[in-house]
């Protein structure tokens, strides 16, 4: 039995893919950020939930970006600043969740959620597909200015989630590295330890941590 740390969260939505559309680009035609929810169970596999796919698979997808969760406070803070409703799905997330972090979440913090164990593996960087789906000025610059940017998942143990299921942090480890820190690269010294204390990061998550030390490296000189 794993022992819960903290109070629980909640999901609040269980999305999957709705419709492709045209991202607008030429090196990838068509996305599937139109995310929308849905009733009942949904299997999830490490290769992310039934219904869902991406369509740019180089720079979305795979085993780290499995499943891709936004928080509901976060959204919030969006939809007060634009003046209007971001329903779960709006981001492009799998996963609406409330009261618990995404984007402050630790990484390789793990969380049960219904049968399935997933673990937080780094941030969601925005894309143009973004801006266009989002149809707001300098979308992509204000939501990298906000820094407010999920966190992409990886699944542990494949099972199911639903709406209503319960959000328990099972492991979060010692390093103290959130998303937000990495993303915004606030504190590069501490991203040392994030590079020597966490195991199977995610291959950017390293390059971009050791790209930031490496920087801090280069100002001290």
């Amino acid at each position: 039995m794993n022992t819960v740390i903290g109070d629980p969260g909640k999901v609040l939505a269980v999305c999957v893919l709705y419709s492709e559309r045209d991202s607008g680009s030429k090196r990838v035609t068509r996305t599937a950020i139109d995310k929308r929810p849905v009733d009942g169970a949904v299997r999830v596999t490490t290769a992310g939930l039934s219904g869902d796919y991406v369509c740019d698979t180089v720079n979305h997808g795979g085993p780290f970006k499995a499943v891709y969760a936004y928080q509901e406070n976060e959204a919030r803070r969006w939809e007060s600043e634009l003046g209007r409703e971001l329903p779960p799905g709006w981001f492009g997330e799998n996963l609406r969740l409330d009261d618990i972090a995404t984007t402050d979440a630790v990484i390789g913090e793990r969380w049960q959620i219904g049968t399935t164990e997933l673990e937080v593996t780094g941030p969601r960087t925005p894309c143009a597909t973004f801006g266009r789906w989002a149809s707001e000025p300098k979308w992509v610059k204000r939501f990298t200015q906000r820094a407010d940017t999920g966190a992409y998942l990886r699944v542990v143990a494949e099972g199911s989630v639903a709406a209503g299921d319960a959000v328990h942090r099972i492991h979060v480890p010692a390093h103290g590295v959130t998303v937000r820190d990495l993303f915004t690269g606030r504190d590069p010294q501490r991203l040392v330890a994030l590079l020597e204390q966490q195991e199977n990061l995610a291959p950017t998550v390293a390059e971009k941590a050791r790209r930031q030390i490496a920087g801090l490296e280069a100002r001290v000189r």
